[in-house]
Parts: C-alpha cells; sequence; structure tokens
C-alpha cells in the first residue's frame, strides 16, 4: 500500500474531509498537524512548491494536492491506482 502523508491543521474542514475519504477507502497515513508548528508549515510550503493552505497530501513523495485535487483524482478513478503502489 502507498505511504500517504497529510499535513493538516485542527480545525479546518477539508483536511477532515480529505482524511474523511482516505478512511472510507481503508488507507493509512501519516498526519502531520501544522496548526501551531510555524516551521513545519515552511516545511510543507517547501515541498508542495510553495503551496501554503491545507490540507497538503502526498502518495508515495508525489505531491497530489489539496482536498479539491484528490477528490478530483478519485472522481476521475485515478486515485485508487495511486493508493494500490506500493511505497
Amino acid at each position: 500500500m502507498a505511504e500517504v502523508i497529510i499535513y493538516a491543521t485542527q480545525m479546518c474542514p477539508y483536511c477532515h474531509a480529505a482524511k474523511r475519504l482516505l478512511r472510507s477507502k481503508g488507507v493509512e497515513f501519516t498526519e502531520i498537524d501544522v496548526t501551531f508548528d510555524p516551521e513545519g508549515r515552511r516545511r510543507m510550503t517547501e515541498k508542495a512548491n510553495g503551496r501554503h493552505t491545507v490540507p497538503q497530501i502526498f502518495i508515495n513523495g508525489r505531491h497530489i494536492g489539496g482536498y479539491d485535487d484528490m477528490a478530483a483524482l478519485d472522481k476521475a478513478g485515478q486515485l485508487d491506482p495511486l493508493l494500490a503502489e506500493d511505497g
């Protein structure tokens, strides 16, 4: 199964939606909470090519984007194959 990392904050509804979608697919993920972590958010922004909003989602080291990006991949049938790849 893929290695999934999600950068999130505690109060972000899109973060909760992204985690809900991943859980509905039985996917385990690592959550990095950047709510009160400016250095963590800076690292996230660097990894996400300047995107600073949350969530930022990575599958096997590949930047997927935010919740809307992941939901679009799911709707297009492209998320499940990414999640099935070994990390």
